[in-house]
């Protein structure tokens, strides 16, 4: 029987050709989060260091019938001292990527980008989804739906550079982004068209490098080759995009949430631009997007190790 996730299952089988990555499971006091790295662990994916209270995390593994035999815990006494326990075993070169546990969002990223002891890096943090929609030739890369809320045209340069490194991490063969706004044609009053082509003459001039860009193009011309030429678009991008490149945080949301729940897309998630991956998951996550968004941070690390993008992010 076909699989109706094929990419995702290449995605892992890519991630099980490499040695397990070393991740700091920041805070993990959840049977839901305990859970996830530990099945990481179990195939292979991950070689977990579990950061929190103690006593919390045994009682979290023991409501979830999960054994702890063989993991390394390192006892802090709550969310924040274990967001920064995580940064600096990332700074040490202790660990490949941090992955999110049970504690909120922002107490991780404050003390990831955090100027004195944090992960930054020259280039700005982004999110990336990594989607595998049932019947969509290749998987769509989908960018920056959970960290930048209305990004300037300076930090959408790095969006999309991070886009870019992720799909040459995936060894997309030809990385073709979109830059999305709700029509095709650069309008003055759209500022969304405007980043557009300013981004598209940055690819021209090696300010972005590693892709081809388009834009703006609206989503179906973006993805479907008959609707582009319905619109009479000639663009080796139009059709065929497989990253996606969102004018705001609401429109990337809404997309790739759109195409989980409707088309019943399984969706990776993964935090670029920090010395390390940062894998962030959310309490409403399947079990496959949580060990998707393991291997994508596997595949990143070994693409940086290998020199095939600049850094990690």
């Amino acid at each position: 029987m076909t699989s109706a996730h094929p990419h995702y299952d290449r995605l892992l089988e890519a991630a099980h050709a490499l040695p397990p990555r070393r991740v700091a499971v920041v805070h993990p006091c959840n049977e839901m989060a305990l859970q996830a790295a530990v099945e990481a662990a179990s195939l292979g994916l991950i070689t977990p260091v579990l950061i929190g209270p103690t006593a919390k995390i045994r009682a979290a593994a023991e409501a979830a019938g999960v054994d702890l035999s063989g993991l390394a815990l390192q006892d802090v006494p709550h969310s924040h001292a274990a967001a920064d326990a995580a940064v600096a075993l990332a700074l040490q070169g202790e660990v490949d990527a941090l992955m999110k546990g049970s504690l909120h969002t922002d107490e991780l990223m404050s003390a990831v980008v955090r100027r004195d002891g944090g992960l930054r890096t020259a280039r700005r943090i982004s999110h990336c989804f990594v989607m595998d929609v049932p019947g969509h030739a290749q998987p769509l890369i989908i960018s920056d739906a959970a960290i930048h809320i209305a990004p300037t045209l300076e930090e959408k340069v790095d969006i999309v550079q991070n886009a870019i490194d992720l799909a040459q991490a995936l060894h997309l063969p030809q990385v073709r982004v979109a830059l999305l706004s709700s029509m095709e044609t650069v309008n003055p009053k759209v500022p969304s068209t405007l980043d557009a082509a300013a981004l598209c003459k940055m690819a021209d001039r090696g300010q972005i490098t590693g892709a081809l860009l388009d834009g703006p193009l609206a989503l179906d011309n973006a993805i479907d080759l008959e609707a582009a030429r319905i619109k009479g678009i000639q663009s080796p991008v139009a059709g065929q995009a497989n990253v996606l490149i969102v004018p705001d945080l609401d429109a990337g949301n809404l997309l790739a949430k759109s195409l989980s729940f409707l088309a019943g897309a399984y969706a990776a998630g993964i935090v670029l631009g920090a010395r390390v991956p940062i894998i962030l998951t959310s309490r409403a996550d399947s079990r496959a997007a949580r060990l998707a968004s393991c291997a994508l941070a596997s595949l990143l690390v070994q693409a940086s190790q290998a020199g095939r993008i600049k850094a990690v992010g």
